[in-house]
């Protein structure tokens, strides 16, 4: 009789989406498969363990995380679906410690600290905005990047803002130095994309990556660095208002912070994410650089991360946008903020 871990095992390896190495009809149904499956995703994902212990231990992990995927994944009635990516060998915990960075617990009266201008309250025309938007249809989003270890999305989200205002307001799209910000700002520590903007401003603005390489961890600070972009201020959207957001995107892309914390949003691998589970905490930082909707009518927002193109749908995700609750799923709507020219 063919087992439960041996179905689940086949399962898994037709499901889940690694290309180098698709399952055929032929796969043997044991506790090898997902062994081999393991070795052919260290080979995908450069993994190398120090010993056989760890090898052991994160050969755990990663047969934990896809029978949470696949359990998820046979569920059915889903807007998105989860898979395998550069993190499946990692517990949760430790992904959300290397990999998050955001803000950590600001509140409402920690903003006028921060805040140089606010946007001005208007009458908004949304039946004329609520389309589809794509900043990278209009090149004005780079590639998307990986922060690895360095718990710096601060940087990579604010950074994302600048790129796409520089390239809106007529300058080259170039892909700007977070490095700069992690050596001369705040290092790989949790930070906040409104203080990196401070940064910017103080600083007489930021260099290009290309000067200024990432290297994902902290180093000397580099004197004499010629600035790519200037910024002068920047404006926190109103918060907690999706309509405001989408009127602000509408414009730029725009800063937020988001609840990463779900078991789901790890492991996102298309689709749009939907998860009343998810919290509002404000401890991962994105871009959104455009919005829209499904054929089936689902609104999302259209959000560029930092962990590299296996996470997501090559590395952006698609978040259910206008939901019930004022701070948005996730919290995307709680500080939305922008750099101003």
């Amino acid at each position: 009789m063919v087992s439960v871990l041996s179905v689940f095992v086949a399962l898994t390896i037709i499901s889940i989406n690694l290309k180098p190495f698709q399952a055929t009809s032929n796969v043997t149904l044991h506790e090898q498969s997902i062994f081999d499956y393991h070795q052919k995703w260290m080979i995908q994902f450069s993994r190398v363990y120090n010993d056989d212990f760890e090898k052991e231990m994160r050969f755990k992990v990663f047969k934990k995380n896809l029978k949470f995927i696949e359990n998820f994944n046979n569920m059915g009635n889903q807007s998105y679906k989860l898979g395998v990516n550069d993190f499946t060998d990692k517990t949760k915990e430790e992904f959300l410690a290397t990999y998050t960075g955001g803000l950590r617990g600001i509140n409402v009266t920690s903003l006028p600290e921060v805040v140089h201008q606010t946007m001005s309250s208007k009458k908004l025309n949304f039946s004329e905005l609520d389309f589809v938007k794509d900043w990278r249809n209009e090149g004005a989003v780079t590639p998307v990047k990986n922060q690895k270890s360095c718990g710096c999305c601060w940087a990579f989200s604010s950074v994302a803002a600048v790129e796409g205002l520089a390239k809106i307001s007529g300058q080259n799209l170039v892909s700007l130095s977070e490095q700069q910000l992690v050596d001369c700002h705040n290092g790989c520590k949790p930070g906040k994309f409104s203080l990196a903007f401070d940064y910017m401003i103080n600083n007489g603005g930021i260099t290009s990556d290309a000067e200024y390489p990432y290297q994902a961890e902290q180093g000397q600070c580099h004197s004499n660095i010629i600035p790519t972009v200037k910024i002068k201020g920047y404006k926190w959207v109103p918060r907690n208002n999706e309509f405001a957001l989408l009127d602000a995107v509408l414009r730029q892309p725009i800063s937020v912070t988001i609840d990463p914390t779900t078991d789901s949003f790890m492991h996102y691998k298309e689709g749009v994410f939907d998860n009343r589970d998810c919290g509002i905490g404000q401890t991962h930082e994105v871009a959104i650089v455009g919005y829209g909707a499904t054929e089936d009518g689902i609104k999302y927002w259209l959000i560029k991360n930092s962990w590299g193109e296996s996470w997501g749908e090559e590395g952006y995700m698609r978040i259910r946008r206008m939901v019930e609750w004022p701070e948005g799923m996730c919290g995307v709507a709680q500080f939305p903020c922008y750099p101003v020219l």
